[in-house]
């Protein structure tokens, strides 16, 4: 399964991610280029421990069931699927300062290894292995990628 400890989809997220721009036309959702890059580098936050969202309600009765069925094989993450509330972000930030950071916590991801992920829960999967985190760092970062032709 691609995954984020694969220096090959490290490389081609860095790649896609350096396309982007901050008019980029989006298919579909309602964020801008800069807000999804913003969006993007506080999930990937998530994976290295350094954002901390609590669990959510329906992530605690459906997460475990519907985890499976997302992290199960390579197909792509569904167009429009919810956000976590703390993943939402308003504004208008400053495009370059955020894919800056989104590249530096995506190799820090890549570099540190399962030792790097963290052990907190997904707000919405609940408990995650390092591999499980990689493999849904790399599918969020596509999805959002995909959704702005990057």
């Amino acid at each position: 399964m691609k995954n984020l400890f694969d220096a090959e989809r490290v490389a081609e997220i860095k790649g896609r991610l350096a396309t982007l721009r901050p008019d980029s036309e989006r298919r579909w959702g309602t964020m801008s280029a800069t807000q999804m890059v913003a969006h993007c580098a506080i999930g990937s936050e998530m994976a290295t421990g350094d954002h901390n969202p609590p669990r959510l309600f329906i992530g605690r009765v459906l997460g475990r069931i519907i985890k499976p069925l997302a992290l199960r094989d390579d197909a792509p993450m569904k167009k429009n699927s919810p956000t976590a509330p703390s993943l939402v972000v308003k504004g208008d930030p400053d495009f370059e300062k955020e894919r800056a950071r989104l590249q530096e916590i995506i190799a820090r991801f890549a570099t540190g290894g399962p030792k790097g992920c963290t052990t907190h829960p997904h707000c919405f999967f609940g408990p995650m292995t390092a591999n499980e985190w990689a493999v849904l760092m790399y599918k969020h970062l596509d999805h959002h990628l995909r959704q702005f032709g990057a």
